[in-house]
């Protein structure tokens, strides 16, 4: 009886996602460059921004986003870049890598491209908002915030025909569409 070697081929996704990856501080410009090194396409938003020394003004560009780069690959190539260095992890939404709408890449490029010294803000969340907990024991639980002090959100969650009030953190908190 003779053994029959078998070649084992993994199935390969053709279909491609943007992912957003976090990097270390100050590390975006060199894991951009280190990813396209690697055949992979990667998309670092640069800002130009004009800065002041001492004896001149000089535009210089910046990332846009502090700790973060795109990149557009199929989810076989995640372990290559997760082998990048500088590079953290990716970002996660809902237990898997944050996928970002092409539409919205572009929206980001066109901007740039436009406008000068942009300024990104991340979204925070506001009273009068509809929210729901991502995690603990209220997990997908939905109330309305009601106040925001320092990095606390104060929540009216309505179950059980009660209004109860709790205090979360914001990153344990995520809008409802």
């Amino acid at each position: 009886m003779g053994l029959r070697k078998r070649s084992f081929c993994p199935k390969m996704s053709e279909t491609k996602n943007w992912y957003v990856v976090y990097t270390k501080p100050r590390w975006e410009k060199k894991v951009s460059g280190l990813i396209a090194r690697k055949g992979l396409e990667v998309y670092c938003p640069l800002n130009k921004v004009r800065r002041r020394w001492s004896d001149r003004y000089k535009v210089v560009e910046e990332p846009l986003f502090k700790s973060y780069v795109f990149v557009h690959i199929a989810e076989e190539d995640q372990i290559r870049i997760r082998l990048t260095d500088g590079v953290v992890n990716f970002v996660y939404w809902q237990g898997k890598p944050a996928v970002v709408r092409p539409e919205e890449i572009q929206v980001i490029r066109r901007f740039l491209k436009e406008y000068e010294d942009v300024v990104a803000r991340p979204l925070g969340v506001t009273p009068g908002q509809r929210v729901r907990v991502k995690t603990g024991v209220l997990m997908d639980s939905e109330g309305l915030v009601v106040k925001v002090w320092n990095q606390r959100v104060y929540v009216q969650l309505e179950a059980l025909g009660y209004e109860l009030s709790a205090q979360f953190e914001k990153t344990n908190l995520e809008p409802v569409l």
